[in-house]
């Protein structure tokens, strides 16, 4: 068995897909990175590893995310790509038709435009936690729910709160008072996750045109409120791929998968191994 592997190394969780060299899906890990994403590459390498055919070979190693520098170096990547490039692949292959992509994760939140399946401009929120998901899943806990229950809970809105802040910090002092006045969980849910949207919109959205196909990915893309949320603000319906929150691991791999096709003849791999001495704990 011959795979591709595509790493995603995030601030907040850590994504391994195994991509066959016909661009198929294989398997996939993901996994808190917890502040030590070389310690999480190493579990997740070996849980890969106790999972795939024992006859694998790994054609060659893709690296994406915020720690992408620092786990290239330890695994041994052939390739290193940034997240933008990363998640318009995967959105391009998934979606060939799509025009824009909005992707949130962890930590920050990116808008996409293509055009015939190539980057033709973006824009990203680095600064402001709110909208990303450490923010949505910090409120979750807050409220004593999980973001699944949180996604489900806000559809039975019937008069969602309106929340005019755009920092974190004033986001959830609203919600702490409209906790306190007697709103129902269902509209402060959800009124966060319009507020949300908004914040999102006019910080990437200005002066950008956001044109359909509009692809959602990322981890909150699994939330289906801000689904929800999204598809009221701009009047049109949202596609969320399988499994939004390794897309970025996803593009990585096929960008890798696509260049190999071109060498000839192929190029060995720098990959270390499922065990490398890079990832090894100390003793």
């Amino acid at each position: 068995m011959n795979i591709f592997l595509g790493i995603d190394s995030g601030s907040v969780s850590t994504k391994i897909i195994c991509l066959s060299p016909s661009a198929e899906l294989a398997d996939w890990i993901y996994l808190p990175t917890a502040g030590d994403p070389l310690s999480t590459l190493r579990t997740g390498l070996r849980q890969l590893q106790h999972r795939l055919p024992e006859d694998t070979s790994v054609l060659g190693v893709a690296v994406t995310g915020s720690a992408r520098e620092l786990v290239a170096d330890a695994v041994g990547a052939d390739m290193v790509k940034n997240e933008i490039s990363s998640q318009a692949k995967a959105a391009a292959h998934l979606i060939p038709e799509v025009k824009t992509v909005i992707e949130i994760g962890g930590q920050d939140s990116k808008l996409i435009l293509l055009e015939n399946g190539f980057v033709s401009d973006f824009a990203m929120n680095t600064v402001c936690a709110a909208g990303t998901g450490s923010f949505l899943e910090h409120q979750s806990r807050r409220l004593n729910l999980s973001l699944e229950e949180m996604g489900k809970l806000a559809h039975f809105s019937q008069n969602p709160i309106e929340l005019k802040g755009r920092c974190t910090v004033f986001v959830e002092s609203d919600m702490i008072h409209f906790q306190q006045t007697g709103s129902s969980r269902p509209d402060i849910v959800y009124g966060l996750c319009k507020a949300l949207v908004r914040n999102y919109l006019n910080d990437l959205g200005l002066h950008k045109e956001i044109r359909q196909p509009v692809v959602f990915q990322g981890g909150v893309a699994r939330n289906p409120a801000m689904k929800k949320a999204f598809e009221e603000e701009l009047g049109f319906s949202l596609i969320v791929p399988p499994r939004p929150e390794i897309t970025g691991a996803l593009g990585a791999a096929l960008l890798l998968c696509q260049e190999r096709e071109t060498d000839s003849p192929a190029k060995p791999t720098n990959f270390r191994g499922f065990e490398t001495p890079f990832l090894r704990e100390k003793v």
